[in-house]
């Protein structure tokens, strides 16, 4: 077995960090964000019909651990969450990562969020967040230090490292 120099030692243990703080950004892309609602555009409910569904699946989610990669109730990742609960509670299916999330929809400023729109952050070098609008200046995502949680866009925190809002659908 070939040893590595003390030059290759240094090349993996900082690719194992780079890949170990890609966070959410580094779940599996699929192919091309393709956004399918599975209701017809006469049928597509209004803000509190939306409110209420994501508000149900944020319960039945709330306090679920983070994981990355993760994509079911023993751990969950911010763009697991949003791409789950946007398929389980509004029959729309959007992509699985949060750069491909990122791309997808129509972009709008802050000013202009509504319910069920996606918030995205930047949260350190090469890292990404996404979440779920809820209106009030709430949303709802899987926090690495707290799970499943709801949050405040104006928090010190969340408001320093906000960095753009897409809408998927159209209400």
């Amino acid at each position: 077995m070939r040893k590595f120099n003390k030059a290759g030692q240094a090349v993996v243990f900082s690719t194992v960090l780079l890949l170990l703080a890609a966070g959410c950004s580094s779940t599996p892309t699929p192919v091309s964000p393709v956004v399918t609602p599975t209701l017809t555009p006469n049928a597509q409910p209004d803000k509190l019909e939306i409110l209420e569904r994501l508000n149900e699946h944020y319960l039945a989610w709330h306090g679920v651990p983070y994981k990355i990669g993760g994509n079911d109730k023993r751990g969950i990742d911010c763009s697991g969450f949003v791409h789950l609960t946007y398929k389980k509670a509004l029959g729309v299916s959007v992509p699985r990562s949060t750069k491909l999330l990122s791309q997808t929809g129509k972009a709008i400023s802050r000013k202009q969020l509504t319910v069920g729109d996606l918030v995205f952050f930047k949260t350190g070098f090469a890292k990404q967040h996404v979440g779920i609008y809820m209106g009030n200046g709430q949303f709802i995502h899987a926090s690495t230090s707290n799970g499943v949680m709801k949050s405040n866009l104006k928090s010190p925190y969340w408001s320093k490292h906000y960095w753009k809002s897409n809408r998927i659908l159209s209400i």
